[in-house]
């Protein structure tokens, strides 16, 4: 599975062949060090809340889209606009104003 944020042009990425046991607190740090020397700050944002809800709602689409992806698009979550992308992707957006939008993907592992 890979994991991919986004942020004015700066990339973030990760894969994980446990995604359950990936530390998501030390993946949203690693991205924090990324972009906070160039005044770009996402805090107050809940990405470790998001994550792991994105990832419940992606693992196992290699045999069709569980029903958690298209939940959590249905119900959203704390702000952020969420899509499913064909294919098994989950893609959640946060408009942080003056730093532009944030994205997160999830990307299925087949």
């Amino acid at each position: 599975m890979e994991i991919e944020l986004e942020i004015s042009g700066n990339t973030f990425s990760r894969t994980t062949d446990n995604p359950f046991h990936l530390d998501i607190r030390s993946l949203i740090e690693e991205f924090k060090e990324l972009i906070g020397g160039k005044g770009i700050s996402i805090d107050g944002i809940d990405l470790e809340g998001l994550i792991p809800r994105m990832i419940k709602g992606v693992f196992g689409c290699e045999e069709g889209c569980p029903a958690d992806a298209k939940r959590l698009v249905q119900e959203g979550y704390d702000g952020f606009r969420l899509e499913y992308i064909e294919g098994g992707i989950l893609k959640a957006e946060y408009d942080t104003g003056s730093s532009g939008k944030l994205t997160v993907k999830v990307f299925p592992d087949f």
